[in-house]
């Protein structure tokens, strides 16, 4: 990539609790992106759902990452502190007719691969609380675009469902925020797991459809566990250790995940020089298009 001041990435956790392996690999992937392309790289917490984020949870986070040494340049975003943004842009969605309450519970269609449509003339039970859902078979589609690691990206998002914007609880749902959030801070390039990859075509139907700018996508391998598990927090992978040599030794791991082939001398230096080194040397072209089993 030509290094540009005008790429702007970013990390953005759910502060559910604290970073394991697998976040570290997603955090420091674009870190190394940004850093590597002369850019800015922000941190937002993305806490529109409380019930799942416990107290203080952004807090170890933030400080993880500064153990890490993933410096980030601008004031770190909350969420939850977004509201109006998000209520303005689904109120632009329904009068464009793509957007619609839906009274349905899960319960009910759970006999259908995705949600059948049923609330899209209309609710099917206007006493029920209602949540709110993207038009995906009148918006834009097929969707493409070119991943800078998969390659060329075709899906139709009706296919995959009329995705929720609002909850029936009030609570803003992760694909309106997150195109909200990316344009509001000027974000150019994402970088995130392969597991968000098939997030991206209800993201950039509401990116053409709310008329945002599309950033560019990287798509990271899966890290997993031997067993093939992906690490994640609902499959309680440990946190992240934040003693000195398992620090170096993690972020070493880390490196290697991400297929840079660090030199092994590397292991047992700090995460300044580690950094040093694999920002100089940061190359796309190395990462391979595979999970990655890996016991940290």
């Amino acid at each position: 990539m030509t290094p540009s001041a005008c790429y702007r990435g970013r990390f953005a956790p759910t502060p559910s609790g604290p970073l394991h392996f697998g976040s570290l690999v997603a955090a420091l992937g674009s870190y190394l992106d940004a850093r590597a392309a002369g850019g800015q790289w922000l941190v937002r917490i993305e806490d529109i759902d409380p019930p799942r984020c416990p107290q203080g949870a952004d807090s170890i986070i933030l400080r993880q990452l500064e153990t890490f040494g993933l410096e980030w340049d601008e004031k770190v975003r909350w969420q939850h502190d977004r509201h109006e943004a998000y209520q303005q842009a689904l109120e632009q969605l329904a009068a464009q007719g793509l957007a619609y309450p839906c009274s349905c519970s899960r319960k009910q269609w759970q006999a259908y691969a995705i949600y059948p449509g049923w609330c899209r003339d209309g609710l099917s039970d206007p006493d029920k609380p209602a949540a709110w859902r993207l038009r995906s078979d009148l918006a834009r589609r097929p969707i493409i675009w070119q991943d800078r690691l998969f390659g060329y990206q075709q899906f139709d998002p009706a296919d995959l469902g009329d995705v929720v914007l609002k909850r029936k609880d009030n609570l803003w749902a992760y694909q309106l925020a997150v195109v909200v959030d990316d344009a509001e801070q000027g974000i150019t390039d994402v970088v995130r797991g392969l597991d968000l990859l098939d997030n991206t075509p209800w993201q950039r139907q509401l990116q053409i459809a709310l008329t945002l700018p599309e950033p560019r996508y990287l798509h990271l391998p899966l890290v997993v566990t031997p067993e093939g598990q992906k690490l994640s927090k609902q499959n309680l992978a440990p946190a992240l250790a934040e003693e000195a040599d398992d620090v170096r030794r993690q972020l070493f791991q880390a490196l290697q995940a991400l297929d840079q082939t660090p030199p092994a001398e590397l292991a047992t230096e700090p995460p300044t020089s580690q950094l040093h080194w694999a920002v100089a040397n940061w190359s796309v072209g190395r990462l391979t298009p595979s999970e990655h089993r890996f016991s940290p």
